[in-house]
C-alpha cells in the first residue's frame, strides 16, 4: 500500500481525495493548517491521519513529511492540494494579500515536494499532483494573485515532470473549475448563479469527481501519463490542445 500525503486533505476537495485513495488502499496522511474542529471531524469520520502544519513553510513542511514518513512509511503519493484566496482588484491589493497566496498557492509546491522527491527517485516510483485552477488558465478578475500562483503551479508541473520522468516519478496536474464546496457555497447567491450560468452543462463540479481523477493519476494505470494538465470545469473554459 502507497502512502500518500494530501496537503488541505480535510475539508472540500482536499477531503474527497483523501476519501477516494484511502478507499483505493492508500494509506492516507491528510495535512491541514487552521481549523482543528474541522480536522478533527474528518479523522473520526474516516480513520485518516491528520497532521498539522503550515505547506508554505519549507522547515515545518520537512518536519511535518518526517512524522509521516516515520509513523506511515515511505511517501508514495504526494497531491498538492491545499490553497487560499485573497481577493481583490490588483489596484487596491496590498503586498500581504499577494504574498499569502503566493506562499501558500505557489511556495509550498517546492515546501512540499522537495523533502519527497528524491525518495521516490531512489525507489524508481512515486506519483506527485498538483492542484491548480480554471484561474489559472484562463485568468481571474479581483484574483491576479491567485491566478498567478495557480499558473506557476501549471509550469513547476511541466518541468517537474520533464525531471523526473526517467525515475519512475510522474508529476501531473489538474485544473477545476468551480466545484460544490464550502468557500463555493458562501459566495452571493446571485454570483452563484452567474457563475453556473457560464458552465456548459449547467452545474457546479463535485468534489467526488475531481478525487476521482486524482486517483486516476494516483494508479499504476496513469504510468505513461506525466507533465499533463487536465481540465475538469464543465466546459466553462476550454484550453488549447
Amino acid at each position: 500500500m502507497a502512502v500518500a500525503i494530501v496537503t488541505g486533505g480535510t475539508r472540500g476537495i482536499g477531503a474527497a481525495i483523501s476519501r477516494m485513495l484511502a478507499a483505493g488502499g492508500s494509506t492516507v496522511a491528510a495535512t491541514y493548517h487552521g481549523n482543528d474542529e474541522a480536522a478533527e471531524a474528518f479523522k473520526a469520520e474516516t480513520g485518516v491521519a491528520i497532521y498539522k502544519w503550515d505547506v508554505a513553510d519549507p522547515e515545518a513542511s520537512a518536519e511535518g513529511i518526517a512524522r509521516v514518513e516515520a509513523d506511515l512509511g515511505p511517501t508514495g503519493i504526494l497531491v498538492n492540494n491545499a490553497g487560499i484566496t485573497r481577493d481583490g482588484m490588483f489596484h487596491k491589493m496590498t503586498f500581504d494579500q499577494w504574498s499569502a497566496v503566493l506562499r501558500t498557492n505557489l511556495d509550498s509546491m517546492f515546501a512540499m515536494t522537495r523533502p519527497v522527491i528524491g525518495g521516490m527517485r531512489d525507489r524508481g516510483a512515486g506519483r506527485i499532483v498538483n492542484i491548480s485552477s480554471i484561474n489559472g488558465q484562463k485568468g481571474q478578475m479581483g484574483q491576479v494573485n491567485y491566478s498567478a500562483a495557480k499558473a506557476g503551479v501549471i509550469g513547476f508541473t511541466k518541468a517537474l515532470a520533464q525531471e523526473n520522468a526517467r525515475k519512475g516519478v510522474t508529476v501531473n496536474c489538474i485544473c477545476p473549475g468551480y466545484v460544490a464546496t464550502e468557500m463555493v457555497a458562501a459566495m452571493p447567491e446571485k454570483v452563484l448563479d452567474s457563475i453556473v450560468g457560464q458552465i456548459p452543462v449547467g452545474r457546479l463540479g463535485e468534489a467526488d469527481e475531481i478525487a476521482a481523477l486524482v486517483a486516476y493519476l494516483a494508479s499504476d494505470a496513469a504510468a505513461f501519463m506525466t507533465g499533463s494538465v487536465l481540465t475538469i470545469n464543465g466546459g466553462q473554459y476550454i484550453a488549447n490542445g
